[in-house]
């Protein structure tokens, strides 16, 4: 029998064998199935899962505490209710000893889909009712963009949800100009979950009619399409050439004054920048070339393109997850400005388009179904990415956007459904970190790193072994998530989990609200197809529960496309932006009054610490991209057929140019060490033209897998890059990931190879054994 399921790449029915699933079959509407979806197949019953409740054996025997053993300790199987009342004890002490904020719980990840069983949702509702607990804000993905862009636009999500769509560009845009490039692998993927994915088929339908895309990018991956034009230049100069582009329109004439003065403020202060009246150094083309070996004349021609034709500034994400992050964007935005055409029909500016199936894709009128996590009345919280900085930092101080965050001393940490092992930098920092706290609490259905690291792992189901419904909040799908097979060993869902943690905590009641998990889903749909329709659409007719259950999903109506601040064009008046001035804050004063050296009141070039033209690449000269993977996302079900279709030798491949391979040696297949002076991995090679020389690219999300457990600083046999990236801080501002660019050196690896032990569970004994 066929189940209607969901995830975060694609809608899809799931065949059994009665134990796992065997086969997947696509959304049929879908033009653009996900190829993600060939690891689904045999991830219930991989060797990977975690059967049962386990608690480190240095904990149970010692208690809590610091520990240099966790990664490389063995476990112990205890029963379901010796955890609970482990745990529950545990979380009384901290509470009682240390307060609440003394609990970080930020629990960072995708998981599940779903939107009950989502993992997140469900620890932050049991630590609010818990009393609180230390939050993080911000994402890996955003998490520059995120704090610069409500300063520029007075928008946050609204950036994403409210995009222009890809039916709008594929009509109207003349020019497409993307810095960073639009890496299509990326859009099969959405939060919330995907049923069709346009982009392919759109960017192929602009190029069809006559019009140009242009891919600014060290990758020729990065294209959306192979008639695209690729600039290919110095990774980490994006800023640059963007600035260059604004001098030339200015220098030229060629900028809309009058859309700067209706429309934004700051324009005289960012003017007197370009020209270099403020800093003696004028952003002409031919100073960007120096910058990002792009030549002057190509910089200006253009320039003068994008004035003549209906063009779309695109910034990927990419760019802003870099030191100084948040002038990407910003930049981008102030470019597009002075174009003129933003609000109109295939102009203006997008940032994330690709990043996400997503970004381009029309916002639903309405809300969606949600499980409600509850208010935290813990007032701490740290940038998602300083997690290393708290746990090492306690009692000290933190930028961020104007304020001064004190760092908690954090004594339990809780990650329920992620894998900060895949998205922090710094894997050596971050092992130290995890050593400090008295107890670090995972819930997951799998023994990743994350879970090697904790003292109560807590087995948790697969979407695949449970009902939910999903859909996203720009997704034509509310779709039924249908138990595919039986849960896995001893492994429970997460709300049966803290529901009995909660009832031994004497808030059971206010946890579950006395409903089972069938019972929440029936109340999430009823409340939402009863309450949760915004005025602006009539959602008329949607069946009950049942019937919606047993059809599988519903349609939902999306409107036909969107333009990206076309009302506040149309109306800046009456439609103004919630920024201090109403308009596009090109100058912030705001930011500007920070007084932050590494994040002024307007866009600007700094230069980056990890890049070829400074000093570090003479010890370090190759710029590795550790961009997202196109075999998995992130580092979920990297065990998958797919996933592991593109290793080699075991490990995950590393792209080199073939100048540089031929100068160290190296050929496809090769395996090879990659290092600097945070760490070293193992990768297997792949010689590419399809990237700039002394470029090299690896992706995230090869679970981490030290060769020595026991030693922080143990290269990874694997090839997770995050043992190489930097743990330092967008900027003030934001305090944002800056992983997707690190220097390293690249040799041939002729040494016996260690065994690739990512998926192997840790020895686990029974409670009174060994």
């Amino acid at each position: 029998m066929r189940r209607q399921h969901l995830s975060h790449w694609g809608t899809f029915q799931v065949e059994t064998d009665g134990r796992d699933v065997s086969r997947v079959h696509p959304y049929p509407l879908d033009p653009d199935p996900s190829p993600l979806l060939g690891n689904i197949p045999g991830s219930i019953t991989h060797r990977s899962r975690i059967r049962g409740p386990a608690v480190r054996r240095g904990w149970l025997e010692h208690g809590p505490g610091p520990s240099d053993r966790r990664g490389a300790d063995e476990f112990v199987s205890v029963t379901w209710d010796e955890a609970t009342e482990l745990l529950a004890a545990e979380v009384r002490r901290v509470i009682d000893a240390h307060g609440n904020g003394a609990i970080y719980g930020g629990s960072y990840g995708w998981a599940s889909a779903g939107r009950f069983h989502h993992a997140q949702s469900q620890v932050h509702r049991f630590l609010n009712c818990a009393g609180g607990y230390t939050a993080s804000r911000n994402t890996y993905s955003t998490g520059a963009a995120e704090v610069i862009m409500p300063h520029v636009l007075g928008l946050d999500d609204e950036v994403y949800r409210e995009a222009t769509s890809w039916s709008v560009i594929a009509e109207h845009t003349e020019l497409l100009v993307a810095f960073g490039g639009i890496a299509l692998k990326n859009s099969s993927v959405n939060p919330g979950g995907s049923s069709v994915h346009p982009a392919r088929q759109s960017a192929g339908r602009l190029v069809d009619r006559g019009g140009q895309i242009v891919s600014a990018s060290p990758l020729r991956a990065d294209l959306p399409d192979s008639r695209a034009r690729w600039l290919s230049l110095l990774p980490g100069s994006d800023v640059a050439v963007m600035l260059a582009l604004a001098y030339a329109l200015a220098e030229e004439g060629l900028h809309d004054t009058s859309f700067l003065e209706r429309y934004c403020v700051g324009w005289p202060e960012f003017e007197r920048y370009l020209l270099g009246e403020t800093d003696g150094r004028p952003k002409t083309p031919g100073w960007a070339e120096t910058i990002s070996g792009v030549p002057s004349g190509e910089i200006a021609l253009l320039a003068r393109e994008m004035a003549r034709k209906r063009t779309l500034v695109a910034v990927s994400w990419s760019l802003q997850r870099t030191k100084h992050g948040e002038q990407a964007p910003w930049a981008g935005m102030a470019l597009a400005a002075m174009l003129g055409q933003v609000g109109l029909p295939g102009g203006g500016f997008v940032h994330g388009l690709g990043a996400t199936n997503g970004i381009g894709v029309p916002k639903a009128p309405f809300a969606m179904p949600r499980f409600p996590q509850g208010r935290n009345p813990v007032r701490s919280f740290i940038p998602v990415a300083a997690v290393a900085e708290l746990l090492l930092r306690p009692g000290e101080e933190l930028d961020y956007d104007g304020s001064r965050l004190r760092l908690p001393d954090v004594k339990l940490v809780w990650w329920a459904g992620g894998n900060p092992f895949h998205h922090q930098q710094n894997l050596p920092r971050l092992r130290r970190a995890f050593r400090r706290p008295d107890t670090i609490v995972v819930n997951d259905p799998y023994w990743t790193a994350t879970a090697k690291h904790a003292d109560i792992v807590l087995a948790s189901t697969t979407s695949y072994e449970r009902d939910d419904i999903s859909g996203a909040n720009n997704e034509p799908l509310l779709v039924a998530m249908q138990q595919a097979a039986e849960p896995f060993a001893d492994s429970r869902d997460d709300y049966e989990t803290f529901a009995a943690l909660a009832g031994a905590l004497g808030f059971g009641g206010a946890f579950t609200e006395g409903r089972t998990a069938r019972q929440w889903l029936v109340h999430m749909y009823e409340t939402w197809r009863a309450e949760r329709v915004l005025d602006t659409v009539a959602l008329s007719g949607l069946p009950d529960f049942e019937e919606f259950w047993a059809r599988g999903h519903i349609e939902l109506p999306l409107p036909d496309g969107q333009t990206f601040l076309s009302a506040f064009r149309a109306d800046p008046g009456g439609r103004p932006l919630p920024t201090p001035s109403g308009r596009i804050e090109i100058f912030s004063k705001t930011v500007d009054s920070f007084g932050y050296p590494d994040c002024v009141g307007h866009p600007a070039w700094y230069e980056p610490t990890e890049w070829l033209r400074g000093a570090r690449a003479d010890r370090f000269p190759l710029h590795l991209i550790a961009n997202q993977p196109r075999t998995r996302l992130h580092s979920q079900l990297d065990h998958g057929a797919t996933s592991q279709e593109s290793k080699i030798q075991g490990r995950e491949p590393i792209r080199i140019h073939p100048a540089d391979a031929a100068e160290r040696g190296l050929r496809t297949g090769d395996v090879a060490r990659v290092f600097n002076d945070r760490g070293s991995l193992l990768a297997g090679v792949v010689v590419d033209d399809g990237l700039r020389e002394r470029v090299a690219q690896l992706s995230t999300g090869a679970w981490f897998d030290p060769v020595d457990p026991a030693d922080p600083d143990s290269p990874c046999g694997h090839g997770n890059p995050n043992v190489l990236t930097s743990d330092e801080l967008s900027s003030s501002l934001a305090q944002g990931c800056t992983g997707q660019h690190v220097l390293v050196q690249i040799e041939r690896y002729d040494g016996e190879l260690p065994p690739i032990r990512a998926y192997d569970p840790p020895v686990i004994t029974a409670r009174n054994g060994r």
